[in-house]
């Protein structure tokens, strides 16, 4: 396995990140590999795309269906933050295995928690390690919901190829941006500002090494937001409704918002009922069954309850006061409208018509996808 690195970009749709935006990656790629758009999996959030890109694999494999889980028989809920959850083998750990030298780097310390296995060195934004930051000379990171995260962790990955050569380097940030700030902001355009810098830095010193430049999911507004599991409450129905989307950085999205929603049905009797419901909700574009939607995205069937229902354009379900919320200060993702992400190539190692998914880049490193 050759020297690679792998960025990325957290909420990058494709429309943050282009040759305006990044003149530098956009040049080094057209010269040296590829720019188009690829699919992320389904949900589009974060956990589940990280299994897939370092994988290889949909999450029928990596058993990761969202940042958020519940266990039917036992009633136990919580954030998906440590080991234990991802069950395919990574490229962090097939690089390992090769008795390569890894790296992850990200702000959100789940990443580290979730898909640490395998990595040499691991730095984490939210929770710094010390000695391996006096060692690359690093300064105190910056708090995780902040702008300057994605400049320090870029920092960050350029310090470790100087300093340590890792042969894989796995780098993520944090869409805390994008959650507020939409494309061709000032804001947005720093963020695509601070990778077009560093990335293109770690170019030069290692011009040879594979750099891959992709997002675990996109970024829209929303203006329509339901709370499904009160609507069901109130109408007397007993289902748990589960967002995939859930986790602790409120401050991406205070509502919990997100375009996809699992639905355990407490009762059998209540699924009539429960259809007519959410047929009658303008909001949700697609009802599914978990063995349609298993199917459709190759997802876990016995890890996503009953029904999985997905959001119309513009719309989320989230945990608001009351049934419903009209709003303008929503930007968030996890539904089929964030699907559609970049991915830049620099020495790829296939040709472009070879990369479907963001999971394509270690399928097809690892052997998994043929090319």
């Amino acid at each position: 396995m050759d020297k690679a690195l792998i960025v990325v970009i957290d909420g990058c749709a494709p429309q943050y990140l282009t040759k305006e935006t990044a003149p530098n990656l956009f040049a080094a790629a057209n010269s040296r590999g590829f720019v188009k758009t690829v699919k992320s999996a389904i949900p589009s959030v974060t956990n589940v795309n990280h299994a897939c890109i370092l994988s290889g694999r949909f999450p029928e494999d990596t058993k990761v269906v969202g940042n958020y889980y519940y266990n039917r028989k036992t009633k136990e809920e919580g954030f998906i933050e440590e080991r234990g959850f991802m069950k395919a083998e990574t490229i962090l750990q097939a690089y390992k295995k090769e008795g390569k030298k890894t790296a992850l780097l990200t702000v959100k310390g789940k990443v580290l928690g979730v898909y640490g296995e395998g990595a040499d060195i691991g730095i984490s934004v939210q929770t710094p390690d010390k000695e391996l930051l006096n060692r690359l000379n690093l300064d105190d990171p910056p708090e995780v919901q902040s702008p300057e995260s994605t400049e320090w962790i870029y920092k960050a990955a350029l310090a470790c190829i100087e300093k340590e050569d890792p042969d894989l380097v796995y780098c993520t940030t944090n869409d805390f941006v994008f959650h507020h700030y939409g494309p061709g902001t000032p804001e947005a355009k720093e963020q695509i500002y601070f990778a077009d810098k560093y990335i293109s830095k770690i170019h030069e010193i290692d011009p040879d090494r594979r750099i891959y430049i992709t997002a675990d999911h996109g970024m829209n507004q929303k203006t329509y937001l339901i709370n499904f599991q009160t609507i069901s409450d109130n109408k007397g129905l007993h289902l748990y409704c589960l967002p995939p989307l859930k986790d602790r950085y409120v401050e991406n999205h205070i509502y919990q918002e997100g375009g996809i929603l699992y639905i355990f049905v407490e009762n059998d009797q209540e699924i009539p009922a429960f259809l007519e419901i959410a047929e009658e909700t303008p909001e949700i574009e697609k009802i599914m069954t978990s063995t349609e939607a298993a199917k459709e995205f190759n997802l876990p069937e016995s890890e996503i309850g009953d029904y999985v229902l997905l959001a119309a354009e513009g719309c989320a379900f989230g945990e608001v006061s009351g049934e419903r919320l009209k709003t303008d200060q929503v930007r968030t993702h996890g539904s089929l409208y964030e699907r559609e992400i970049p991915l830049l190539a620099i020495n790829p190692l296939a040709p472009k018509n070879n990369y479907e998914y963001s999971k394509d880049i270690a399928a097809i490193t690892m052997g998994i996808k043929k090319i």
